[in-house]
This record gives C-alpha cells, structure tokens and sequence, in this order.
C-alpha cells in the first residue's frame, strides 16, 4: 500500500537498479544538505486558527497567470527517461491530466517535439543547460518555443559538476565502463532491465539525449560527441542578459540562494527565480531552501515569481515553502518515484497524494486559501506571532534559533 512519499520511494528502491536510484536520491560528498534541508524544514512549527468554519479549501495559485489547482510543478530531472521506457512523455501526461506545468530537461532522453506530440495540451516549460555554442544553443531555443513554450528556465547552479562518490562505486561513469557490479545491479533488477534497457536496446541501441541535434546525440553512458554541445560551466551574468534578448518568454533563474543574486536576476530581466540547492545534490553544506527563500522574498517577492524546490517530502513542507514567500513549488524526486511505482499513473498518484496533505495541512491549519497564510509558523520562543508581519519574517525567526 503507497501511503506516501516514502512508500513510494522505498518501492523506487527495489524496482530500480542501485546506479539510478542513488543518483535520483543521494547528495553529494558526504551528504549533509539533505540532512539539513530535512532538519530545518523540520524545525518550522505551524501556528493554527481554530473554529473559521472553513468546509472547504482553495489550493490553487496563479503562476504567471495561470492558475494551477495545487502549486506544484514537476521539476526538470535529466534521464527521467531512464525511470521509465519514454518516462518523459509519462511525466508530461500525467502533469497534462493534472492541470500542472511540467518542466522538460535539457539532458532528457525524449526530445522535446516528441514530448509536445505525446502531450499536445501540456503546460509544458523547458530549462536550459546552456551549451559552449551559443548558435546551437540559440537553436535549440527555436525549437522550444516552436513546441508552444513561453517558460525557460536556465539552471545557474552548477559551475562545475558535483563530487557525486557513490556515482564511481555504482559504477555509473562517463563513458560507462561494463563492469561486473553494473551487470549484477542489473541482474538483480530484471523488471528495470526487460521493460526499459531491453526496450531501448530493440529500439536501436543505448538512450540517447534528445534535445541534441540529431548529428550529435550522445548515447547515455559515452562521452560527448562535440566539445560544442558540453555544457558551459563559466556562465556569468552577462549570459543571463545574453539569454533575455534571446528568448521572448518567461525566464526563470534556477539556483539562487542569496538577496545579491535574487536582485541581479532582477535586474537582468529575470521573470522569476527558483530558490534552489539542486535537491540538495551538489554543493554539500550549502544553506537550505528553508534558510535562504525569506530575506529573498522580503527584497525581492513583490518584483519576481518566487519558486522554490529541494527535499519536500509531504505536503506541510509545500505549505511551509509558501509560507517562506514561494508562489509554488517544483518537485523532482517525488514525480519520479511514482513514476517507477506506476508509470504516468504512478506520477499521477504522487503528486493528487500531495494535494491532498496540502488540503489537510491547510484545513488543520484553519485557513481557507493558500493565499491566507499569515502568521501561521511560530517563533520557537513561544511568542505569539505578530499577525500582521509577513510569514517569511516569522518563520526566519524560527530558523535563526535553530
């Protein structure tokens, strides 16, 4: 019975082998920012209003003027295709069902004209992991906005690639090196290996990454075909700004974790910003989400969409990031984990259980919108929260006695 995220997530452990599992769900070095992330979400207390006679609760939120029905947003997680023999296009029927936007990554394994002819109606978004040729790159653009999409999100966050040491004990390598621990992996994971790997391997070889041109496209596991088509890892702001007079539509920051860089984004012609540590997957003992999203939200949330993401596991935590200053919320892990459990229906699954902890939490809470949230986290001090100070201000003084 799948009760939760982590009965979804334990059943994502069987099902798939140890190289993929551990690189959807581990950190990196010695793995203490999930740790935090957990313990500062942890540390925030609800205040809740009794008897408001709410019968019912509004959980929808307007994100660029749309207006979702919850204020989650499949996040971008590259080899999602791996989950799942055409994952991506799962993932984008099952946002498309729900009414959600989905976030298709640059390093997906479908490509983009594939997922938008597998889900014509999808609120779907790109993010972009720009590559060291801009013309290509500026390319790809015209292909993603000729797929009907007006969101790009950039992922600033990884200047360089994270120090991942479980990757080189599983044996996930790049190239991919066969090795009798990647074959036994396999073999103790024979679903994975005859419904995905041996789907991909009829269908004519390895995955490969499908948002590259066709020339270029890099099988999973070999290096890079084109030094062009690797990924800069030097980007200054001067390519954000590059990026804005590029792109038409909505641009999104990913990655931003400080008040100077929450404003610069501002400045460059940013929409939005998403307060992220990459699921707490590449710099170890970076701040939590919890910790940096307030200040952000106090200085820059009446200019920029605010959106948050990193280690949310129910739906108070989502109630908590709101709380914080975030309009909603990506998830990452948890789409993914009900894909592996059930396919699109799986994601499905997933993301109506976290509404549903949205609507508890709210309802325990005594609110009636998401958009009522003031006062609702308590000072650890046991004050009485002022009601008339913004959430953020509240929930930061929680955070700071921690």
């Amino acid at each position: 019975m799948l009760l939760n995220f982590h009965d979804y997530r334990a059943q994502a452990r069987k099902r798939l082998p140890r190289f993929l599992f551990d690189y959807i769900d581990r950190g990196a070095e010695d793995e203490t920012a999930p740790r935090q992330h957990r313990a500062d979400l942890d540390a925030l207390r609800f205040r809740p209003d009794m008897l408001t006679g709410h019968a019912t609760r509004d959980l929808s939120v307007v994100v660029f003027n749309k207006q979702l029905p919850f204020p989650l947003i499949v996040a971008p997680t590259a080899l999602a295709g791996l989950v799942l023999h055409n994952g991506e296009i799962a993932l984008a029927r099952g946002a498309e069902t729900l009414s959600l936007p989905y976030c298709v990554s640059t390093q997906a394994i479908t490509s983009i004209e594939a997922i938008r002819a597998g889900a014509p109606e999808a609120d779907l978004w790109f993010q972009l992991y720009v590559w060291k040729n801009r013309e290509q790159m500026r390319s790809l653009l015209q292909r993603v906005a000729g797929c009907g999409i007006d969101t790009l999100v950039v992922t600033a966050d990884t200047p360089v690639l994270p120090n991942r040491e479980y990757n080189l004990r599983n044996g996930l390598t790049t190239p991919l090196q066969p090795s009798f621990r990647v074959a036994l992996d396999l073999a103790l994971h024979p679903r994975w290996s005859l419904q995905v790997l041996t789907t991909y391997l009829r269908q004519g070889g390895l995955p490969q990454l499908g948002n590259y041109p066709p020339a270029f496209r890099t099988r999973v596991g070999r290096a890079a075909m084109a030094a062009d088509f690797t990924i800069d890892h030097c980007l200054s702001w001067r390519d954000i700004a590059e990026l804005r007079r590029a792109w038409s539509g909505r641009l999104l920051v990913k990655g931003i974790l400080t008040v100077n860089n929450a404003e610069q984004a501002f400045r460059e012609g940013a929409d939005g910003i998403v307060v992220s540590t990459h699921g707490a997957r590449n710099l170890d003992s970076v701040v939590s989400t919890a910790r940096a999203l307030p200040p952000i939200a106090d200085a820059v949330g009446d200019k920029l969409t605010l959106l948050a993401d990193s280690c949310i596991q129910r739906g108070s935590d989502v109630i908590k990031y709101l709380a914080l200053g975030a309009r909603a919320v990506m998830l990452g892990r948890a789409p993914l984990w009900g894909l592996t459990a059930g396919g699109q229906k799986g994601a499905e699954a997933m993301l109506t259980l976290l509404g549903r902890e949205i609507d508890l939490t709210l309802a325990l809470l005594g609110r009636e919108a998401l958009s009522d949230l003031e006062g609702c986290i308590d000072k650890e001090d046991g004050g009485d929260a002022n009601p008339r100070s913004n959430c953020s201000l509240a929930a930061r003084s929680a955070l700071e006695q921690v």
